[in-house]
């Protein structure tokens, strides 16, 4: 027992840290990505902190099964380099006993990741694209930010500047509108210049943005034919922002709703959120005899081929995952195959300490 938690230990602190830096790494990237959107005023600033928050059991799912893989690699390769494991073989520790020790934080790993995968995950997308919905509806504003130029739709056709916004997001001044309509040749662009402007909500919903005190200058690009207007007061129609509610992303479905769904990308996505908990006891089977290092070769040798064999054994789920989808492999057989192959890589990298070769007893001569 005391070497079993001495061994999880071990497995479970260098899990924790690798997965740590997995996930610093790969969030700090997607936070630029929204940073951008916010920056461009695609996104609320405030909302920020909350999808990454409702995304980081997804990207969890996806870490912890490596960060365990890289945990037994590199915990296990130490005491390899440190002489410990010779030292457990001494004192009657073998390497089969060592093998269903592991298996311990693997399985407590699995439990977790499939508690992430199953129930957190979903309800986290779901949220996501809640939020995402809510920013969609938004007019500009709402995400307007005094003193910077904003792109507004989804093709920027329209940039917003406005050099002051009073407290309840009504009242502009020194606004610039530039807006660009048509397509090829046809293209016109026009520039609004006002003093200052207010948003003015009619019975009906629609929105109008009235301007004061500027200039409208329309035209086409590289002609010579350009209209000036002065103007005291300007009303222009802001778009009616769509509400969008219904929520379509698989990954966002609860699991509950794919049980029993003849669909066969649903069956394929329930596979898949089951999957990744199986691979982690797997991956743990054949990280043990992958560690297992010469001292004079370093802790790093076999590191490289190992991480090779886990994406490939990634890469063939996910590939898996789409021939099941496309229907060229039987829902019957799914992604269960996937498992059964890397099963028995683990068994033969492991065969030697599951069956060990038995050594003849000494035959004592006749007295």
């Amino acid at each position: 027992m005391i070497v079993f938690r001495y061994l999880g230990r071990e497995v479970l602190m260098t899990l924790t840290a690798v997965s740590g830096v997995l996930l610093l790494i790969i969030m700090s990237g997607r936070f630029i990505k929204y940073l951008a959107q916010a920056a461009a005023g695609q996104l609320d600033p405030g909302v920020l902190f909350l999808i990454m928050g409702y995304r980081l059991p997804g990207f969890m799912v996806l870490i912890v099964p490596l960060g365990m893989f890289l945990g037994i690699l590199l915990a296990y390769g130490r005491m390899h380099l440190d002489s410990e494991m010779t030292v457990l073989s001494a004192t009657g520790v073998s390497e089969r006993r060592i093998l269903w020790y592991t298996q311990g934080p693997a399985l407590l790993t699995a439990l977790f990741v499939a508690w992430l995968s199953v129930w957190v995950a979903p309800a986290g997308v779901t949220r996501t694209q809640m939020l995402f919905a809510e920013q969609d509806a938004m007019t500009e504003f709402d995400t307007l930010v005094a003193g910077r130029f904003q792109s507004i739709g989804r093709a920027a056709q329209r940039v917003t500047y406005a050099g002051g916004l009073s407290a309840d997001r009504t009242e502009l001044r020194e606004v610039f509108i530039a807006e660009r309509t048509g397509t090829g040749d046809d293209v016109r662009v026009g520039v609004l210049i006002a003093e200052r402007g207010r948003q003015q909500m009619n019975p009906d919903g629609s929105r109008y943005l009235v301007l004061q005190d500027g200039f409208r200058y329309d035209g086409r690009p590289g002609s010579p034919e350009f209209r000036t207007i002065e103007y005291d007061t300007y009303g222009v129609l802001l778009p009616q922002p769509e509400a969008v509610t219904e929520i379509t992303d698989r990954e966002a479905i609860p699991t509950r709703q794919l049980i029993g769904d003849p669909d066969l990308r649903m069956r394929a996505e329930l596979q898949w959120r089951l999957a990744l908990p199986l691979l982690v006891p797997v991956v743990a089977f054949f990280a043990v005899p992958l560690a297992r290092v010469n001292p004079r070769q370093g802790r790093f040798l076999k590191l490289l081929p190992a991480i090779f064999l886990y994406m490939a054994y990634l890469a063939l789920l996910i590939s898996a995952r789409g021939w099941m989808e496309s229907g060229r492999t039987p829902a019957a057989i799914g992604l269960w195959w996937v498992h059964g192959v890397f099963l028995l890589v683990g068994l033969a990298l492991n065969f030697r300490a599951l069956f060990p070769p038995r050594v003849p007893e000494r035959q004592h001569a006749p007295a």
